[in-house]
């Protein structure tokens, strides 16, 4: 049994397309906490974040926006992560993906004062490996993976607490990297197991190479899943999407082979766009995923009616 602490980060400022403020109340909705709950798991939810007021921050590259509010979510949520992590199993509700940016920085933080090594999983279709300085679409939402490598770059945010290393981190489902990003990851240790190494080798045997990396080093493992991993003929609701994401029967699988692991200590949910959304599916489809994650089996699976 897990003690789960549901933390709420309506966070829409990494990004231009409105709606994935509406994603606490939408994961919420769809039943995550009873979906735990009939799993046998305890359930705390600590409500929404609220950050500081935006302070006045600037940088140098002009695409940026929303800098002071990404920074005012950054410092919050880190703040909610190492507030959460001694007490249970933190599942950040989102939100788009520049929560991330102050969830890894709080697990980081909670690892390095424990004296044991944090990996991360990110189940994304993008790398996430711009800085601040080099974004051009100025979506600071493509940029926590570069930040949490501790990447020069990233002023005027706060340092991030003991960077993880490159092969500290497995991107699981990738297929949308800029020239930019892939010059930036070349010099790093990153997994990256995209959509053509899962086409080519299937789920298992990549991610339980990874997971046996996590095993043999008694790391903390943090899990970001981003709604746009999923193909988006089965999760509309993202508005970042990008084709020949993982179908339902893998992506379901990717979560059981996680929970099989007993390695995960934390989760992000993110990128949840409700008003993009056909009657709930994408939200249950991710809390359903959740379910998985987090011990339900195969033939334990419910069924669905969307008429």
């Amino acid at each position: 049994m897990t003690h789960c602490i549901l933390i709420g980060a309506p966070v829409d400022e990494g990004q231009r397309r409105p709606g994935c403020l509406m994603g606490p109340a939408a994961f919420r909705t769809a039943g995550l906490a009873a979906t735990l709950t009939r799993l046998g798991h305890t359930v705390e939810d600590r409500g929404d974040v609220v950050p500081a007021a935006p302070g006045g921050e600037t940088c140098a590259n002009p695409a940026v926006h929303h800098l002071p509010e990404v920074i005012a979510w950054t410092n919050a949520l880190r703040e909610a992560m190492a507030a959460a992590l001694p007490g249970g199993m933190p599942i950040v509700m989102g939100g788009d993906h520049s929560l991330a940016l102050g969830t890894v920085a709080g697990v980081a933080a909670h690892a390095a004062a424990a004296g044991r090594p944090q990996f991360v999983i990110w189940l994304d279709a993008h790398s996430d490996f711009h800085t601040v300085d080099s974004t051009t679409s100025g979506n600071l939402h493509g940029t926590p993976m570069a930040y949490a490598c501790g990447l020069p770059g990233f002023d005027p945010f706060p340092p991030f607490p003991a960077p993880i290393p490159g092969e500290n981190i497995c991107m699981f489902g990738i297929r949308s990297v800029d020239a930019a990003e892939h010059a930036a990851m070349q010099p790093t240790e990153i997994t990256v197991n995209d959509m053509r190494v899962l086409d080519e080798q299937g789920i298992v045997a990549p991610l339980r190479t990874f997971l046996d990396r996590v095993r043999a080093t008694g790391g903390l493992l943090h899990v970001s899943l981003d709604v746009d991993f999923l193909d988006p003929s089965i999760a509309p609701a993202v508005g970042t999407t990008v084709p020949g994401g993982t179908t339902f029967r893998e992506a379901h699988l990717v979560m059981e082979l996680l929970h099989e692991s007993g390695l995960v200590t934390s989760l992000d949910l993110v990128e949840l766009n409700p008003f993009l959304d056909e009657r709930g599916r994408t939200a249950r489809l991710m809390v359903d995923l959740v379910g998985s994650l987090m011990g339900r089996k195969v033939f334990d699976r419910p069924t669905r009616s969307y008429g």
